[in-house]
Parts: structure tokens; C-alpha cells; sequence
């Protein structure tokens, strides 16, 4: 997320992470998608490890679909003063920060969980005023978007406007000083059942404390990963993997195409690894050439060829070697997957 040590035990963090992630499945049947791995690690592994290293010690997660799993992971790994909050209704970003109206006081940091964020985060902390993040796009109308007024200043907020007139998206953290008018925003737009697109949008109640002459500045992010679906979720591997840059021990019949990612206890054998693959802990590979692709803890592949792939836990796959008798000036072109 970037950054350096800094405190900021005064800051509460909100962390959504309720989502269903309709558009991973099937992965997400079995496991909630902020804790699918990119590059060796859960989404919600890198915000809670930045959230750590800048010093923030209390932390509220909004838990849904297959909660619990969130709950022992970060428990099991993590010792924020944290507080798991159940989201039993999906009417937008705005109704699931308003359930944490009552444990939360002060100066509030919220940053989304299947969203990786890196940034100047720490300088617009130390510098105290309410901000949000923003990164331009080719596809505005996807996003909440900002207005930008004098000296980064913003003047208005949109959610997914059908004709956008800005370029600048909001990309999921947002930093306020005084959590308790957020919240009356959020009130307000619940008790008057303001929606867009049929929710309730943090971006509307945003808007309101602007309008009631809140001042909030467009901060401009320098990465912005998305981690809802296969594209982005792969899109994210290749640029942790090219940044973590691990040294992997040699193999015996293994040919490792940096940059390339390797759990504990695997078993690989006659394969062709990388560039961008990212393999899970336990994992048995035989007989696989493989880039660009995760592979989940305690999988199973053999004799297959592999791209743009992600394969689940405990998942498997084995295909039969196959048997070719080629003659000389011959030519076959085995199907490839974009």
C-alpha cells in the first residue's frame, strides 16, 4: 500500500468485506473474496499488513458471506483491536459503513477489502485534512466520480454517472477526521431512502457533507487494483510478483520463468514455471507448463498446459499424457486460450 512507519493509533480503520464476489466464482462459493490469495497472500493480507506497519491499532470489518473465514484469518494472524461486524443486507456501501455508526469515534480511514491501493497514504495522514482517493479511468461511468475545484478541493461527487463529465474515479479509501458527520449523512440518506442505482451510496452521503461546506480533497492514488474478477485478480499477480521479485531455490526438472511465486511444502516435478504464476502452499504439479495463473494451497495438477488461469483449493486436475506420431513437414496447432 506504501508508506512507512508512522503512528496512527487514533485512526479506526472500516474494512467492507461482505461482498459475495459474484463475478470469482466459483471460487468464492467456498471462500470469501477478500481472502482469495494474489501473489502468496490474501487481498486482506496486504491491508491489514499496511494498516499494521503505519500504526493503526483498531480496525472494524464488515463480514457477510462466509464471515467466519474472514474472522480466523485475521485472528489467527493479526492483533488489531478489532471488531467484526455482520452485514445481513446488501443495499449498498453506504448502508454497510452506517452499521459501524455506534462503535465508531473520531478519525475513521476506510479502505475496501478486494482493493489493493498503493500512494502518498501516510503524507495525507500526517497532513490531517479529510481526503479521498482517486486514480483517472477510460470508463468513468463504472465508478463514483469527483469534481475537482480549486487547489484539489472537491466540489461535487457522482456515483456511475450514465454521461460522465470527469475522468477521476473514486477508488475505495477514504480518510475523515470527524467519523460522527458521516454518519449523520448516512442517516439522512437511509431515513429518506436517497439511493442510486438502487443503494445506498457512501458517495451520496459524501456529497451531502460537502454541500453542508465540509471540505474534502482529491487525493490522486499511483496504483489501483481492483481484485473482483479473474482479469483484474490476474492483472494484480503479474504487478506483485514483478515487485516482490522472490529468489527461488533451484528445482530438479524444473525450468522457472521469473517472476514467480512458490509456497511451502509443493512438489513439482517436469514442469515449466512462469513468468507471473503464484503457487500455494502443498501444492503437487507434474508434467505442467504453466504462466500467468494462481494456483490455490493443496491443489493437484498434471499433464496439462496452463494460462490466465486460477485454480482453487484443494482443487484437481490431471490430464493423460498424450501420444503423438508426427510425421516430417507436419503441423498441428493445439487450441490456445486468449
Amino acid at each position: 500500500m506504501g508508506g512507512i512507519l508512522r503512528k496512527f493509533s487514533d485512526i479506526t480503520a472500516i474494512i467492507p468485506a461482505a461482498g459475495l464476489g459474484k463475478r470469482l466464482r466459483p471460487h468464492t462459493f467456498t471462500l470469501p473474496k477478500v481472502l482469495i490469495s494474489v501473489a502468496g497472500k490474501p487481498i486482506l493480507g496486504y491491508i491489514l499488513d499496511f494498516l499494521n506497519d503505519i500504526g493503526i491499532e483498531k480496525i472494524v470489518v464488515i463480514i457477510g458471506h462466509l464471515g467466519e473465514k474472514v474472522k480466523e484469518f485475521v485472528e489467527k494472524n493479526y492483533r488489531f483491536k478489532t471488531l467484526f461486524i455482520e452485514q445481513k443486507e446488501f443495499l449498498g456501501l453506504g448502508y454497510a459503513i452506517n452499521l459501524t455508526r455506534d462503535y465508531v469515534k473520531g478519525k475513521t480511514l476506510i479502505i475496501l477489502g478486494d482493493t489493493l491501493i498503493e500512494g502518498d497514504i501516510v503524507s495525507h495522514l500526517e497532513k490531517g485534512y479529510n481526503w479521498i482517493g482517486i486514480k483517472e479511468v477510460e470508463d468513468p461511468e463504472r465508478f463514483g466520480i469527483v469534481i475537482e475545484g480549486k487547489d484539489g478541493w472537491i466540489e461535487k461527487l457522482i456515483e456511475k454517472p450514465e454521461k460522465p463529465v470527469s475522468n477521476k474515479a473514486i477508488v475505495g479509501i477514504y480518510y475523515l477526521n470527524n467519523s460522527r458527520l458521516l454518519f449523520d449523512s448516512l442517516k439522512e440518506i437511509i431515513e429518506k431512502g436517497i439511493r442510486t442505482k438502487g443503494e445506498f451510496q457512501l458517495t451520496d452521503a459524501l456529497q451531502i457533507l460537502i454541500e453542508k461546506g465540509e471540505k474534502i480533497k482529491a487525493v490522486p492514488i499511483d496504483k489501483w487494483y481492483d481484485c473482483g474478477k479473474v482479469e483484474t485478480l490476474l492483472k494484480t499477480n503479474r504487478y506483485l510478483l514483478d515487485k516482490k521479485k522472490s529468489e527461488i531455490k533451484k528445482i530438479p526438472s524444473v525450468v522457472i520463468n521469473q517472476p514467480v511465486y512458490i509456497g511451502e511444502r509443493t512438489k513439482i516435478s517436469n514442469c515449466v514455471i512462469g513468468p507471473y504464476v503464484s503457487i500455494g502452499n502443498g501444492v503437487e504439479i507434474e508434467n505442467v507448463i504453466i504462466q500467468d495463473s494462481i494456483i490455490n494451497d493443496n491443489s493437484v495438477i498434471k499433464n496439462v498446459i496452463l494460462k490466465n488461469s486460477v485454480i482453487g483449493q484443494n482443487a484437481v486436475l490431471i490430464d493423460k499424457p498424450q501420444m503423438i506420431n508426427l510425421g516430417d513437414n507436419s503441423e498441428i496447432k493445439l487450441e490456445e486460450t486468449d
